[in-house]
């Protein structure tokens, strides 16, 4: 399971609105700002809530499975790559100039990502997270 620690911010009849504050792995590093640690941020996710009561302000752990991890980063990045090399090999072999075939390569990630948007609301039931209450030690 992946996991992170998140805040729910409200309940809307067995939905929880959860806050996780995202942070990169170098976001505490003392030269974050000579690089690119710029991943720090918040996430919100809705999280269906099962058996137990939860409140607002409480804090708990959000849970994914791995291989939906996986699942996401393959179809944000890796199925993406995959067809931008495919249409830049293509189309050089074809006797396209490489500044063009380039053009086209990156430009025919346009209807993947469209297509990523408009089949949004089936992805999006794919994932399913679960929360879970933290356990506080006094």
């Amino acid at each position: 399971m992946i996991d992170h620690e998140g805040i729910i911010e409200r309940i809307d009849g067995g939905v929880a609105h959860v806050r996780i504050d995202s942070q990169s792995a170098c976001a505490a590093c003392h030269a974050k700002g000579a690089c690119s640690a710029a991943d720090q941020g918040e996430k919100f996710l809705d999280v269906a809530i099962q058996g137990e009561s939860y409140n607002a302000g409480e804090v708990v752990r959000v849970e994914v499975s791995k291989h939906l991890g996986f699942k996401a980063v393959a179809l944000g990045y890796i199925y993406p790559f995959l067809v931008l090399m495919a249409v830049l090999i293509t189309l050089t072999l074809l006797g396209f100039d490489e500044m063009r075939a380039g053009i086209y390569a990156l430009l025919s990630l346009i209807p993947y990502y469209l297509l990523l948007y408009l089949i949004r609301g089936r992805i999006g039931s794919a994932f399913t997270f679960s929360i879970k209450k933290t356990i506080t030690v006094q």
